[in-house]
């Protein structure tokens, strides 16, 4: 990392209270995005699991004092302030005195801390059923039941979802040429999304600003014009879903020749690369947003990785950024091929066995071998056309 790159890190983790998306926020478990936290407005009541919907009881807002607000004026809030393992959680009228209600969020590795107590807020039993009530625990690096993602519902996001975002968010139905909407799809082989620059030029120049073309028009993007892509090859595993492929990407901006560059929703500030990118997808539920992914794109090749459950960080890994799709995502990237599989699960980016490898150090690792692929099925090409607001690929069916 640069150092500049590291100087803005730092200042970004000083002011990680928050997470990097404004406004009101949906509150998922890692292990599940459709799922939201849930408490309804009154003293005591307790926060709980509940099915995504969007409504006043799942609107959570993140501000001063370490507060954690919902129905205006009421926070989260450890029951009778017990910092015991399995102490549960409630909403209370908001005090700024009371230690109970103070909570630190970390964009970095999506966990919600109690404010100097070591705890920090935990799905109880790993349970994502609806009802499940939520608790505090010992903090535990890397404890899938200490994953907490924020975000937005498809139908709901605001115009801009993080601050010195070049675009939108509110994109509409109508697709334009011109758009700047930064909400990206991936659904499958003939419907997803890439990301290019606004008014050409290389990535590693435009990354931030970089807005959403996609496959088909009526979500508010840009369209990929017809004869760009020149070989597609899509897959869904238990855990992610991937595009890979090649095309001529000049033809949506990027320039000649560019080597290319990587994508993801953290950057060296923790906003992303482009500052605001959402995206969302029906592989695993309808309309989820996709809290990690990750993407590389260049003049002629592309890859795009979306994942979710409890290890979407490490499979959408995003430190890598300039080891290219083929080592961060063996895949099938032929031209003239254009087909939607099935496959196992690709071996973590940067993980050899009980080893880590990181960017920089001799000898450079191959790239881990290409995951087996099934139930394959092929179009002859990939035109633009309207989206399916129903389109859902067919259910994974690969052995576990």
């Amino acid at each position: 990392m640069p150092v500049t790159a590291f100087v803005i890190a730092l200042a970004g983790l000083a002011a990680a209270q928050y997470p990097a998306y404004t406004g009101e926020l949906l509150v998922s478990p890692g292990r599940n995005a459709g799922k939201c936290l849930d408490a309804e407005n009154y003293d005591g009541a307790p926060v709980k699991i509940a099915d995504c919907n969007g409504g006043a009881t799942q609107k959570w807002t993140f501000g001063d004092n370490y507060h954690v607000k919902i129905h205006g004026n009421k926070c989260l809030d450890v029951k009778d302030g017990k910092d015991a393992n399995g102490s549960k959680l409630q909403i209370w009228s908001c005090n700024g005195n009371s230690a109970n209600q103070k909570f630190w969020y970390s964009f970095w590795d999506y966990t919600l801390s109690w404010k100097d107590r070591g705890k920090c807020v935990d799905l109880s039993g790993g349970s994502v059923e609806n009802g499940n009530v939520a608790q505090v625990w010992g903090c535990k690096k890397e404890n899938p039941n200490q994953v907490w993602t924020t975000g937005y519902l498809s139908s709901d996001p605001p115009q801009t979802s993080e601050k010195g975002q070049y675009g939108t968010n509110q994109c509409g139905t109508e697709s334009s040429q011109t758009s700047n909407c930064q909400t990206a799809w991936i659904n499958d082989v003939d419907d997803f999304c890439v990301w290019a620059p606004p008014n050409g030029g290389e990535i590693g120049n435009t990354e931030r600003e970089v807005v959403a073309y996609c496959t088909k028009s009526g979500r508010g993007t840009r369209v990929i014009p017809d004869g760009t892509l020149k070989g597609v090859h899509f897959v869904k595993t238990k855990d992610y879903v991937q595009v890979t492929g090649t095309g001529d990407f000049t033809k949506i901006g990027v320039k000649p020749n560019d080597d290319g560059g990587e994508l993801d929703p953290h950057g060296a500030d923790g906003n992303g690369n482009p500052i605001g990118g959402l995206v969302y997808g029906n592989a695993f539920g309808n309309n989820l947003q996709y809290h990690e992914w990750t993407s590389f794109m260049s003049a002629t090749e592309f890859c795009f990785r979306a994942c979710t459950g409890p290890n979407a960080a490490q499979n959408c890994q995003h430190i890598y950024d300039v080891m290219g799709c083929r080592w961060n995502m063996p895949a099938n990237y032929d031209a003239g091929t254009f087909e939607s599989c099935d496959a196992d699960n690709a071996l973590p980016m940067g993980i050899y066995g009980t080893s880590t490898w990181y960017q920089g150090v001799k000898p450079t690792p191959a790239a881990h071998p290409i995951p087996s692929s099934s139930n394959c099925r092929t179009l002859p090409t990939i035109a633009s056309g309207p989206a399916k607001r129903d389109h859902k690929r067919r259910a994974y069916s690969h052995d576990n």
